[in-house]
């Protein structure tokens, strides 16, 4: 089995996006509504589709990264939000639960507390069937006017994570900074920022179990994996092996071969989850190739990796990583079902 650990339902009707227009503009609408048909017409052109064509059997599936708006200052807009997004995606792997299984979107704020986001993580992984959820560690947008991963401002939401046995993206959404664009630099600063947090602080020492996705290969972190190195010495920290990578993982949206090579040569292949973010963020045809950039498949196929490791990397991490979509899949193929 191929599992795809990267995708956002970019897809969703116009309607649903209207909806969020209004609530955000301060009006209190009701979410919309929007058939079964019109749902899957959403996916079968786009993610169905190119899951088909490359080979992929499911993707872990989130809302819309971008569209996530954790800027908005009101608690009660991004509760409702966060609500309306999750329930959506969840009549999406509802109707498709060969290809997708759920990922939620937290309701979170700029400076407000995690009850709310606690509240629906244990509504989606306990209701709703989620696997995992997407925790933004900038919810300014680009100003990071937040507290670090390792402040104890977020130990509730890992107390419930580690108790529901599931595993958080570190995801953030669309940048407010005009000298930071969503996709080509926010993105890549937050995970590599989000890393040098965990560095500096000894977070996996109070949660040893709690397990991270940092995503886009690690940002710059492969990279610069020298430099964390040293920084770890510098500061006094342990290596980084047992200190981090214990419980973090990277993935593979990594948009061309050498990039993937040095993603294989640099961290474990204990710690690399396949995922491409297909119709996501890079989408189009490299023209020096002639292949889609994000049909990552290809790059870890030709990255010269052994039978094992490719098994790793396409299924084996993703259900150590993510236990209850393990769990699912081991109870389809225990009934016979898929």
């Amino acid at each position: 089995m191929i599992i795809d650990c990267h995708g956002h339902y970019t897809t969703a009707p116009a309607a649903h996006q209207a909806y969020r227009e209004s609530l955000f503009r301060g009006e209190r609408p009701t979410p919309a509504r929007i058939s079964d048909d019109e749902i899957t017409e959403s996916v079968e052109g786009t993610q169905l589709r190119l899951l088909r064509e490359r080979g992929t059997d499911l993707m872990i599936f989130s809302p819309q990264a971008s569209a996530m708006g954790h800027d908005v200052t009101d608690q009660a807009v991004a509760t409702a939000w966060a609500h309306a997004c999750n329930d959506l995606l969840h009549r999406v792997v509802e109707l498709h639960p060969d290809h997708f299984a759920g990922v939620c979107q937290l309701p979170q704020t700029p400076a407000g507390g995690l009850d709310d986001a606690v509240r629906e993580l244990r509504r989606c992984v306990e209701e709703l069937g989620f696997v995992g959820c997407n925790v933004n560690p900038d919810p300014s947008g680009g100003h990071w006017t937040g507290k670090p991963l390792t402040d104890r401002y977020w130990y509730p939401l890992y107390e419930a994570l580690v108790e529901l046995d599931v595993p958080a993206m570190v995801h953030v959404s669309a940048s407010c900074n005009v000298n930071a664009h969503t996709l080509g630099a926010h993105y890549l600063n937050a995970d590599t920022a989000a890393f040098m947090q965990l560095v500096q602080g000894d977070l996996f020492r109070d949660f040893p179990t709690l397990r991270l996705v940092i995503p886009h290969g690690g940002g710059a972190v492969p990279y610069h994996w020298g430099r964390f190195r040293g920084l770890a010495a510098r500061l006094g920290r342990p290596a980084l092996a047992e200190h981090v990578m214990r419980n973090v993982h990277f993935d593979t949206c990594v948009y061309h071969q050498p990039g993937i090579d040095l993603l294989y040569r640099v961290i474990d292949v204990d710690n690399v989850l396949f995922a491409s973010e297909l119709h996501g963020a890079v989408r189009g045809v490299d023209p020096e190739t002639g292949h889609y950039w994000d049909d990552t498949k290809r790059y870890v196929d030709n990255a010269g990796l052994s039978t094992a490791d490719l098994a790793l990397t396409f299924e084996g991490n993703a259900r150590r990583v993510y236990p209850r979509l393990d769990a699912r899949l081991s109870s389809r193929t225990s009934s016979g079902a898929g």
